[in-house]
């Protein structure tokens, strides 16, 4: 395939999915720098590996699974390695003399507004589950997937999707359940149906 075959392709097929894959990585993430490299990392895969694409199949599910891939093997590296601190700008400070209690951090407005979305309750709910959990809500009950497509994305058979986004529901709603008695929510009684 030519690299002019390839825009071409990217541009048709892979391009309109960049907000959804970019939404989907920050929710994964946390973060807006996180969710840019994994979007990146994910294009950049695409290209290398366009070849086991198969055109006329779900280019979005094929690009969600490369973004899942990228995302786990990250989160893998990332809690074996130990916590890194720089101290450099402290050291500075503190040499110079410099004893202002307060320092300017930027906030970037882009994350705020994306916590503010689900409210902070149900977005610190949702990077509290297990890293499955979470991808298989986001992928259901936020992205839309159906079964089918979750269950190729996530290489899993479609009883284990079944059963893995019962198990998240229920512990999502356990995690949340002190907030929605709060905000006025009560359990139905089953036999009230």
């Amino acid at each position: 395939m030519t690299n002019k075959e390839r825009e071409r392709l990217f541009e048709r097929e892979f391009y309109p999915h960049l907000d959804a894959l970019h939404n989907f990585a920050m929710r994964l993430s946390g973060q807006e720098s996180d969710a840019d490299d994994l979007v990146q990392d994910t294009f950049l895969k695409a290209w290398r590996f366009i070849e086991s694409y198969q055109r006329g199949t779900n280019a979005k599910a094929w690009l969600f699974r490369i973004l899942r891939n990228s995302f786990i093997n990250e989160f893998r590296k990332k809690s074996k390695q130990p916590h890194a601190s720089d101290f450099s700008e402290l050291d500075e400070r503190v040499s110079a003399g410099d004893d202002d209690q307060f320092v300017y951090t930027p906030v970037d407005l882009r994350v705020e507004v994306f916590k503010n979305l689900l409210g902070d309750e149900v977005t610190g709910a949702l990077q509290r589950l297990d890293v499955n959990f979470r991808l298989i809500i986001l992928l259901s009950d936020v992205e839309e997937f159906t079964y089918e497509e979750i269950s190729k994305i996530l290489d899993i058979p479609i009883g284990t999707v079944r059963s893995r986004l019962h198990r998240a529901r229920n512990e999502l709603k356990s995690l949340l359940a002190n907030y929605a008695k709060t905000m006025g929510y009560h359990e139905r009684d089953e036999n009230t149906l």
